[in-house]
């Protein structure tokens, strides 16, 4: 193989470990279980759910994903095709503070009588205001079915299910006053700092290379 070959194939790869380390997301999730308490129509219920969100970075924007892995309520009567619409907020923390607003879509199947219900994936769009760690913790759910309204609120103080490093949209982290570099906030940023010089540095010594070789094919040609 020749030498600008394996000079090109050299670069390629140094790019491609470069890619992969700033790419990492700056995120932690986990399950949590949610102790829900809802005020149906037919009285009081209780029932805990192990809750998971997700979010992934959808250009200035995170698209985010509530799961449920077990049903928070039951119906006396059975709810038809497309009878039942659940929602819910995602209470911020951290670096932000409010609330998220997502729903899902109604309930695709009959549900039986006296059926723990089934909640589908709740969605939602968070746009990020300020920069920072933010959290995101399960909030208070919605069923709306037959005309009816369940609440269902957090009883245990439930612990985030879901933490992001996030950037406000057209802006950037806080700089520090000595020389504006941006603050050192945990091992991720200085991993990806690294990763960054890294790039910057393969490539510059990659260029230098590929610049002596095509001198020196010009002082032999």
């Amino acid at each position: 193989m020749s030498y600008p070959k394996r000079t090109a194939l050299a670069l390629a790869s140094a790019l491609a470990g470069s890619v992969v380390l700033l790419a990492a997301p700056a995120a932690h999730a986990t399950v949590v279980d949610v102790d829900y308490q809802c005020k149906t129509p037919i009285g009081d219920k209780s029932a805990v759910s192990p809750i998971d969100i997700k979010g992934v970075k959808s250009g200035n924007a995170y698209r985010l994903t509530m799961s449920f892995q077990k049903g928070v309520s039951s119906s006396p009567v059975e709810l038809g095709k497309g009878a039942m619409k659940p929602s819910a907020v995602i209470r911020l923390g951290g670096a932000e503070s409010g609330q998220v607003q997502v729903s899902g879509p109604a309930n695709a199947a009959a549900i039986p009588a006296n059926t723990p219900i089934k909640i589908s994936d709740l969605t939602g769009t968070y746009t990020p205001k300020k920069s920072g760690k933010v959290s995101f913790t399960a909030g208070v759910l919605t069923i709306k079915a037959l005309g009816t309204t369940t609440t269902c609120t957090p009883g245990n103080s439930p612990k985030p299910s879901l933490e992001l490093d996030v950037t406000a949209a057209g802006g950037a982290q806080n700089t520090s006053d000595d020389g504006g570099q941006l603050p050192k906030t945990g091992p991720l940023d200085s991993a990806m700092a690294l990763g960054t010089l890294g790039g910057t540095v393969l490539l510059t010594g990659a260029a230098g290379v590929l610049w002596l070789t095509r001198r020196g094919q010009r002082a032999t040609g």
